[in-house]
Order: C-alpha cells, then sequence, then structure tokens
C-alpha cells in the first residue's frame, strides 16, 4: 500500500512560495492571495503563520540567512587549517547572499525599500550571528598559534564590516551580474584580512637560535 508523503508545514509552504514570486513577479505586483494561491492554502492560512506581505518577505530573508549560518557552522566545524576554514567562511558569507539577490533581482530593491526599517534591524542580528560564529573559529585560530592573540568578538565584527561591502545592497543591478567578478573580489578581500590575523612566521636568524655559533667582531 503506497504512503502519501506529508505535506511541509504552512510556514515553509508560504516561503516557498514566496521566494518563486519574488524571483518572478516581484514584491510590488505579489500579493497574499498570489502566495496562498501557490502554495496551495486559504488566504487566511497565510495570515495565521505572518502577519503581512511585508513579514512574509522578511523571512524569507531570514531563512536564507539560516540556511548560510547553518553552512558556516558546518565549516567552522570541520577539521583542518582555521584560517583556510574562515577564508571559505567570509567567501560563502558574501556569495549566499549574492546567488539570492541575483535569483531575485526583480524584486530586491523594492522589497528592500519597502521593509527598509524592520529590515535593518534584522541585518543586524544576521550580521551578529555571524561574527559570533566567525568569532569562534578566530579564539581557536589564536589559541592554536595560527593567529594573532586579538579579541576574538571584536575581531569577527570587523570582518563582517570589511565584506559586507561586497554585500548585494551595495552592489549595482550591472554588478550583481557579474558573479564570478564579484566572488573574485570577495576571495581577494578574504585573502587580505585573513594575512592580517594570522600569526607572524617564527623566523629568526641562525645567530640568534645559535648564540655560541655568532663570531665575536672587532
Amino acid at each position: 500500500m503506497a504512503t502519501s508523503t506529508p505535506s511541509p508545514p504552512i510556514r515553509t509552504r508560504v516561503l516557498d512560495a514566496a521566494d518563486h514570486l519574488l524571483a518572478r513577479y516581484g514584491y510590488r505586483k505579489m500579493t497574499v492571495e498570489d502566495i496562498a494561491a501557490e502554495a496551495g492554502i486559504g488566504k487566511g492560512s497565510v495570515y495565521l503563520a505572518f502577519a503581512s506581505k511585508e513579514e512574509v518577505a522578511l523571512s524569507c530573508i531570514d531563512r536564507m540567512v539560516d540556511r548560510l549560518l547553518d553552512e558556516l557552522r558546518a565549516i567552522a566545524e570541520r577539521t583542518g587549517p582555521r584560517l583556510e576554514r574562515l577564508r571559505e567562511m567570509l567567501v560563502l558569507r558574501v556569495m549566499r547572499r549574492v546567488d539570492y539577490a541575483r535569483t531575485h533581482a526583480a524584486s530586491m530593491d523594492a522589497m528592500l525599500a519597502a521593509v527598509r526599517p524592520a529590515f535593518l534591524a534584522r541585518r543586524e542580528r544576521h550580521f551578529a550571528a555571524e561574527a559570533r560564529v566567525l568569532a569562534g573559529v578566530l579564539a581557536a585560530a589564536a589559541e592554536s598559534g595560527e593567529a594573532r592573540r586579538l579579541e576574538p568578538g571584536v575581531s569577527a565584527n570587523a570582518l563582517v564590516t570589511a565584506t559586507n561591502a561586497l554585500l548585494p545592497y551595495s552592489l549595482s543591478v550591472a554588478e550583481l551580474g557579474r558573479r564570478a567578478e564579484i566572488e573574485r573580489r570577495a576571495r581577494a578581500v578574504a585573502d587580505l584580512l585573513v594575512l592580517g590575523i594570522a600569526a607572524p612566521p617564527k623566523t629568526r636568524s641562525r645567530s640568534l637560535r645559535h648564540p655560541r655559533h655568532s663570531r665575536r667582531t672587532s
């Protein structure tokens, strides 16, 4: 006897529908009725899960960042050189947002303009959550001798601020169209940032390592 696959929760169905509609029609043209129809539910069910169209759009961004945070934590927990992982995490936080914005290019400007105050508050929480993950890697790198002994929280916030210049709302539509170029720039920035954090190489002259071998000069 065949078993039916349970439907995703209403909240997930609404967000999936909204993401499709934002990519297809844009924020201004999308209505709650459209979301309900796309999700295969009644309009009232949308309002049971979300207070407004604005809240749905903001929650789509929240979900994207939640998925990014899962990826960042997975990288943080891997083995291998911590600074290499840190570099990968910095590039990832840029490129996940760029890829999301590219699929929603028709609606990003209008959506961010419509939800700007609420978005800015959420954005600060997103950045703080990402910085906490980065701070954990920085602390471990300093403990192992891979990185300088800097204050992890302050350094992590600086890394977030530095890479924010490449996030979608800092780029033009034309720039968003050049994904490979954005990734190249993100990697260059990440390389420079990680180089500044790395512990200095332990290089000493032979005479300093072995004083007995040094010659006395007259």
